[in-house]
């Protein structure tokens, strides 16, 4: 693996790695996607909606089951504080924001989770699509789809959508970042789930689903002309993976000191009650309900023309991993 570049966040999933001097990353999670896109990695994280989204326009990418960005997204649904949504059955109708594209990964998740247990239907909505903290156009790295009956179009010039639902032009944002009037505690927006870990963990006691955004793409050919370089470089970010999780095992013994964050322990203790050993699973058998949901998701919502299989999205040596 050490002559590919290979770019990815960085994070205790993947830090271990940063030892290499092939493996980077980039300022912003779209700037590590844009690397993959623009050629200047032969290995990068990467969206799986734009993953899913580059396969239905033909491009000859492959994926390794290496998922190193996961987060519960009960918590990334935003409110404008003044208006009259209380709670998901309110979302009807209403304008909601969606940062960079319609079906980021954040939005795919929740908007599945929310149509699978609340009755939430996006094609009622409005949706506005811009930059989350600073004016920014939709995307420019991937393509755009959505159904026909959806009101999808972009923020006005040189607004943002936390602005924009600070002041109550948009009345909801489903977003994959915190905005900043939330980061500021500001009174005009509050969350969907105010006690969202309550929801969070719920979630995950009836699915078992710790949602992935992301995995690991590259072309086709990079494998195929070099047996056993997917397995290499599989196995490079599960060893990275299992090194961040035994800092946290080996940790318990001194409190999780060496954290900046107070009671970080007591979180790791609960958390034990819930998950398993390995509580960040890569591989496909560990993660084929997480998988198959978002492909489903991905289709219901109108992103995917048919729904992807797992054993489609995975270079082949890897399928029984």
């Amino acid at each position: 693996m050490d002559n590919l570049r290979v770019i990815t966040s960085r994070s205790d999933a993947t830090e271990a790695l940063f030892e290499r001097p092939n493996v980077q990353t980039r300022p912003t999670l779209p700037d590590i996607f844009r690397a993959l896109v623009d050629g200047e990695a032969d290995v990068a994280e990467f969206g799986l909606t734009f993953y899913l989204r580059a396969l239905d326009a033909g491009a000859p990418y492959t994926a390794i089951p290496v998922f190193p960005t996961r987060v519960f997204r009960h918590s990334s649904v935003f409110v404008h504080a003044g208006s009259d949504i209380t709670g998901p059955a309110d979302l009807t109708g209403r304008t909601i924001g969606e940062f960079g594209v319609y079906g980021q990964d954040s939005g795919v998740w929740i908007k599945g989770a929310l149509m699978d247990e609340h009755g939430f239907r996006p094609e009622t909505n409005r949706w506005v699509i811009g930059g989350l903290d600073r004016p920014m156009a939709p995307f420019d790295f991937t393509t755009h789809p959505h159904p026909a009956g959806v009101d999808v179009r972009r923020a006005p010039d040189g607004r943002t959508l936390s602005g924009m639902l600070a002041s109550g032009e948009i009345d909801a944002l489903f977003t994959a970042n915190v905005p900043q009037p939330v980061l500021d505690r500001s009174p005009a927006v509050r969350r969907l789930f105010p006690d969202y870990e309550t929801a969070e963990r719920d979630y995950f006691r009836r699915t078992g689903i710790f949602p992935m955004m992301h995995l690991l793409a590259a072309p086709r050919a990079l494998f195929a002309d070099r047996p056993g370089l997917a397995r290499t470089v599989y196995d490079a970010f599960l060893e990275a993976k299992n090194k961040g999780l035994q800092r946290y095992r080996a940790n318990e013994r001194l409190y999780q000191a060496h954290h900046l964050l107070p009671w970080t322990n007591a979180l790791y203790e609960r958390n034990a009650e819930l998950f398993a050993e390995d509580w960040w699973p890569y591989g496909i058998a560990a993660n084929r309900t997480a998988l198959d949901t978002f492909l489903r998701y991905h289709h219901e919502q109108g992103l995917s023309p048919r729904r992807w299989t797992v054993e489609e999205l995975f270079a082949p040596e890897l399928l029984d991993t």
